[in-house]
C-alpha cells in the first residue's frame, strides 16, 4: 500500500475538496482519498503509485494545478497502536 500526498493549487472551499476527491476516485483505483483546501493537500491511499503526469492532466482539466507529489509506504494503524 502507498500513501500519496499531492499538493494542489486552486482549492478554495469544501466543494473544491469534494470535486478533487471525486476526480481521484473516478480516474484511479484508490482505497481512500481526503482533500483539504486549507492545507492545499490531497492524501490518497492506494495499492500502487498514481502516475504524476496523469493526475496533473486530470486536475488541470478541472482548473486545479498539481504543485508537488510525494509517495511513501503506508502502514495501516492497528486498534491498539
Amino acid at each position: 500500500m502507498r500513501k500519496i500526498t499531492a499538493h494542489i493549487d486552486g482549492m478554495q472551499c469544501g466543494m473544491c475538496e469534494s470535486h478533487v476527491n471525486d476526480l481521484v476516485r473516478k480516474n484511479f483505483r484508490v482505497k481512500k482519498v481526503k482533500s483539504s483546501h486549507r492545507t492545499g493537500e490531497c492524501t490518497i491511499v492506494a495499492e500502487c503509485d498514481i502516475p504524476q503526469p496523469e493526475l496533473e492532466k486530470k486536475l488541470g482539466e478541472m482548473g486545479y494545478r498539481l504543485l508537488d507529489m510525494e509517495s511513501e509506504e503506508y502502514q495501516k494503524k492497528g486498534l491498539f497502536r
